[in-house]
């Protein structure tokens, strides 16, 4: 395991030197993932603590996020179709907006800045307190016991979440515009079904699942890597959180190209 990171001097060598370090953080992370499944010894109970943390701690605020965003994108929507003549296309929009880039971001953000910050709190308190030192004396593997269940409940949770804020998102929009907007319910669903498809939903799961094991995995290497006491791990917290934003939206705007290329538009769309 890493005895905390090497000093190195130059912020463009030290970043060079962490994501090299995270790399193959992620890499003995599968290994180790692989290894628990084909051996059967995956951790459950971890998993399931971490599974209902997460998904105790993210739920409440993405549907925070969520309501005030659907609400945003239907009042502006109505506003500029009203002008352009356009007032029933508003469910294309919540396909674009929601479906394909507000709901798995807002997942994202929520893992990255909850449960990420708290997986990666708990794994420095524990590296300070020499328990992930204990565990190695006892020839315990750390990673498979400590790492994998958390970045497993992550991508699992992360999906479920997606799967909720989709249908509040949508559903919020939907009311707005029917009701406060006068807009035709069947104009809304009609555009709605025309321009999305099964695909859009699946990769919206599919990003919600990358997205959290990015953060996971920086969270958990961080906090694996934490030293100085109690002000070296507050700092370990903020550069994971710093780091899971930037790595998301990097993969975001990676998949979001790449998607086009692997499903092609059809017709109408």
């Amino acid at each position: 395991m890493y005895r905390g990171l090497p000093t190195v001097r130059g912020p463009i060598s030290d970043a060079l030197l962490q994501a090299g370090l995270l790399l193959d953080f992620a890499v003995r992370t599968a290994a180790a993932a692989f290894r628990s499944v084909r051996r059967a010894r995956f951790s459950w109970t971890e998993f399931l603590q971490q599974a209902w943390f997460l998904a105790a701690v993210t739920t409440l605020p993405a549907l925070l996020v969520t309501i005030p965003l659907g609400v945003v994108v239907a009042l502006n929507v109505g506003s500029l179709a009203g002008q352009l003549g356009a007032q029933g296309y508003g469910g294309a929009v919540v396909a674009f907006v929601i479906v394909g880039q507000a709901a798995p971001l807002i997942c994202a953000l929520m893992i990255s800045g909850v449960g990420g910050s708290a997986m990666c709190s708990d794994l420095g308190a524990r590296k300070i307190r020499d328990e992930v030192d204990a565990l190695e004396v006892m020839a315990l593997p750390v990673i498979e016991r400590l790492v994998v269940p958390r970045v497993v409940a992550a991508a699992v949770v992360n999906a479920l979440l997606a799967c909720i804020v989709l249908l509040v998102g949508i559903a919020t929009t939907f009311l707005f515009q029917v009701w406060v907007l006068g807009d035709a319910p069947g104009a809304f669903l009609r555009t709605l079904t025309q321009f999305s498809r099964v695909p859009d939903f699946v990769v919206a799961l599919l990003k919600a699942a990358v997205f959290a094991v990015l953060t996971a995995l920086v969270s958990c290497f961080k906090g694996l890597t934490a030293k100085g006491g109690p002000g070296g791990v507050g700092t370990a917290v903020n550069e994971a959180v710093v780091i899971s934003f930037i790595l998301v939206f990097v993969a975001n705007t990676v998949i979001t190209e790449l998607y086009p290329v692997l499903v092609p538009a059809k017709g109408e769309y």
